[in-house]
């Protein structure tokens, strides 16, 4: 089974070669799906006016034919590959680029990083013991291992953090995290805090 959604750069449907950013989804338990999205969380439209080809990949339960599949077929530049995603796609995307070098670039935003520590503090907490299987003091391994910030030696990719500054559902001290373990590899790096703003992000233009 493949699926996802590809945003084409308007007027740029028959171009082939194009920057690609793979956009994740929040959730875990939504989709994408073919409609015109303005809300702040869904920058898909808005990249590709940009010129960029966004695919945006329904990963639960299926591979789809993903980012290969784009480069095998022209359309991508496979040497110009960005990921991306907000809530939980910006956990799969902290998560991805302590897994891989394949990406030149990376867009975090309200991405869990010590799943421990955020246990502690999301809104949320209940979702962090189904997704692992029990509470940190009985899968205490696995949520350490499911945390990229053990792993973040492996990281190198330019990263740009946004969250919200009042976030409860991924409090902003798990991006902040995340920025200070890269600086203090050496990896290029950004962080943006919205003043005032939830998990939403739905106060600032």
């Amino acid at each position: 089974m493949s699926e996802g959604i590809l945003h084409y750069p308007p007027g740029k449907f028959e171009l082939q070669n194009l920057p690609v950013l793979v956009f994740i989804h929040g959730g875990p338990y939504s989709a994408s799906i073919n409609r015109f999205q303005a809300s702040t969380n869904y920058w898909a439209s808005l990249v590709a006016s940009e010129g960029w080809l966004v695919l945006e990949p329904n990963y639960r339960g299926s591979t789809g034919y993903g980012d290969k599949f784009l480069s095998e077929d022209g359309i991508a530049n496979p040497d110009n590959l960005a990921i991306g995603g907000y809530s939980c796609g910006g956990f799969l995307t902290n998560w991805l680029i302590t897994q891989t070098t394949r990406f030149n670039a990376a867009l975090s935003g309200a991405g869990s990083t010590d799943h421990i520590s955020a246990w502690k503090t999301m809104d949320l907490s209940v979702h962090l013991n189904y997704l692992f299987g029990g509470f940190p003091w009985e899968v205490p391994y696995t949520y350490q291992n499911e945390s990229p910030i053990y792993h973040l030696d492996k990281v190198r990719t330019p990263t740009h953090i946004i969250t919200g500054e009042n976030d409860r559902r991924v409090p902003a001290d798990q991006s902040c995290m995340l920025e200070r373990g890269l600086y203090y590899r050496g990896i290029p790096i950004k962080l943006l805090v919205f003043p005032n703003e939830g998990h939403s992000l739905n106060k600032n233009p």
